[in-house]
């Protein structure tokens, strides 16, 4: 699910809160590219990354206008009714399939459901919809050079120097290198599209290796699902359907209803609900 949960997630409040939000990183959107990546190294140093890393990660780093055309195309253009929409995403290929990863992955997710109070089915539904089960596409752009390219732009520079300097520390941290830091064209990382920001606040290293490795391990793209919704007040048991408090936690998931209520509908199909 790489445009759509972008291009939802920015409701006319959450717009109105970035717009009227006092700054708070310094480098100045617009101008020079240069000027602004040299700015933004200052800001990262000053948020603890080293200068190996910054050096690295901003070494020959140009806009991307891709990026932005891509950005444009999306925004506004998501119309479709429920039924039009669920009809596409949730079929019987990718339930049956879906059913599978629940017994394949049984164990694993029961201790996931215990630590974090998050049903298999949702956990599932949600990595299908996402990324087919980390079989399809999860992105293939330089997720530096795309929050970069978006942070240039002033449209929601808060917004995107947040989630650079969130890559950045995702490199720091050593739970990725560099060369494997790719993504979607918002920046959007791994098996369940993280943003940096979401991967450094939800992120849980459930294999035990001690990185946090949201595109290759799938003990850590499941737990850290499970983690987000259970940060955000999901409860296990609980009715997760339009209207729930569960519904309402799911939010910080996904804020368009449409995709939430796919979530469900496919949560249930998942259940032989």
């Amino acid at each position: 699910m790489l445009s759509l949960r972008f291009a939802l997630a920015f409701c006319a409040s959450t717009l109105a809160a970035l717009l009227f939000a006092t700054p708070s990183h310094a480098a100045r959107c617009g101008g020079d590219f240069s000027a602004f990546i040299a700015a933004m190294s200052q800001e990262a140093a000053a948020a603890g990354v080293s200068q190996a890393v910054i050096g690295q990660a901003f070494a020959g780093i140009t806009p991307d206008p891709a990026v932005l055309a891509f950005d444009r195309r999306q925004r506004g253009t998501f119309n479709k009714s429920f039924e039009q929409y669920v009809s596409t995403r949730v079929g019987p290929g990718r339930i049956n399939i879906g059913r599978q990863m629940l017994i394949k992955h049984g164990s694993l997710l029961s201790r996931i459901e215990q630590k974090f109070g998050v049903p298999p089915e949702i956990v599932v539904a949600i990595w299908g919809l996402e990324s087919d089960f980390g079989k399809g596409d999860v992105g293939k752009l330089p997720v530096i050079r795309t929050l970069a390219t978006m942070a240039h732009d002033c449209r929601r520079t808060e917004l995107f120097q947040g989630e650079l300097l969130a890559a950045l520390k995702i490199v720091q941290r050593g739970d990725l290198p560099l060369r494997d830091l790719i993504g979607a064209f918002a920046g959007e990382i791994g098996q369940t599209q993280f943003l940096p920001s979401s991967y450094i606040k939800y992120g849980v290293d459930f294999d035990g290796n001690g990185h946090v490795d949201l595109r290759h391990s799938v003990p850590d793209v499941l737990a850290s699902t499970a983690n987000l919704l259970h940060m955000s007040g999901f409860k296990n048991g609980a009715p997760y359907g339009e209207g729930s408090a569960n519904f309402e936690a799911m939010r910080e998931w996904n804020r368009a209803t449409i995709y939430r209520k796919t979530i469900g509908y496919f949560a249930d199909r998942l259940a032989g609900r």
